[in-house]
């Protein structure tokens, strides 16, 4: 194992416990070290990551550890550019576990070759990874803050303002900043699909195939295109929009987890879509 890769774990792991003792004590200091902790792992992980593809002359997701390891720098990298936009510190507190328990399972995980190194030396199927693992990232950070919305909300009916009313943010700022991280990621992944289409036409000759992933990617993209819609047109915001962002996530998981494992494609387990 690269040690830049587990340097980047231990990194992510520190800011994960940094942000649980934010939570907890409500230290200004304990944030600021956190998030040096997640951009100083998410920058070893960039130093990994590039090795990794220089070494393989390709995009490092020719196995399933090489994929989960660029879906926790996709998450990464997502969060920290929202953290900068938006200023919101407790989204840390999902996004930190999350990708220390992602970079776990990558370390855990056997590197067989999946694919023939050929298929992969493209730069429409570099494009296409890049931009669909960030959009899946982005709708990740979506579920977390409607899962922080619903956790705020109810706090606010029962009128309780106990341990997480003080700690979480306004529900216009969850909602805001949900709302913006489904149309970074309903953009990543439509620029990822056409990718996807362009790269299929010049290794199979056709753009589209039927495979299963393929399908589903078309079905997660309809669901996000849909909820876009309603929220632009019918106002859908709040609890209804966070209890959507959750679900879509979920179709999100079973795209990437659920269609490798039980159904049989020609995309193996390299891309999310």
């Amino acid at each position: 194992m690269e040690p830049v890769f587990i340097i980047a774990t231990l990194s992510y792991m520190l800011s994960c416990a940094c942000y649980f003792g934010y939570l907890f004590f409500q230290k200004a200091v304990l944030q600021r070290t956190a998030v040096g902790l997640m951009a100083t792992g998410f920058a070893l992980h960039t130093v990994s990551l590039v090795s990794c593809g220089i070494r393989a002359g390709h995009f490092p997701v020719n196995n399933l550890h090489e994929t989960l390891s660029v879906t926790g720098w996709a998450i990464a990298a997502v969060f920290l550019a929202f953290f900068f936009r938006y200023k919101l510190k407790v989204l840390g507190i999902y996004a930190a576990p999350l990708i220390t328990l992602i970079m776990i399972a990558a370390y855990q995980m056997p590197r067989p070759v999946s694919q023939d190194p050929q298929l992969l030396k493209s730069w429409w199927l570099a494009a296409h990874i890049v931009t669909i693992f960030l959009g899946n990232a982005a709708f990740a950070l979506a579920c977390g803050l409607g899962m922080l919305y619903l956790l705020q909300e109810n706090t606010i009916k029962n009128k309780t303002r106990g341990f997480f009313f003080s700690r979480l943010p306004s529900l216009d700022l969850l909602d805001t900043t949900g709302y913006a991280s489904i149309v970074v990621g309903f953009s990543m992944i439509t620029i990822g699909l056409i990718t996807g289409v362009v790269y299929a036409k010049a290794i199979w000759g056709r753009f589209w195939s039927w495979d299963p992933k393929e399908v589903w990617s078309a079905v997660t993209w309809l669901f996000y295109a849909a909820l876009l819609h309603e929220r632009l047109t019918d106002g859908w915001r709040g609890r209804r929009a966070a209890i959507m962002a959750i679900i879509g996530f979920c179709v999100i998981l079973f795209t990437f987890f659920g269609v490798n494992f039980l159904l049989q494609g020609h995309h193996g387990t390299f891309t999310a879509m």
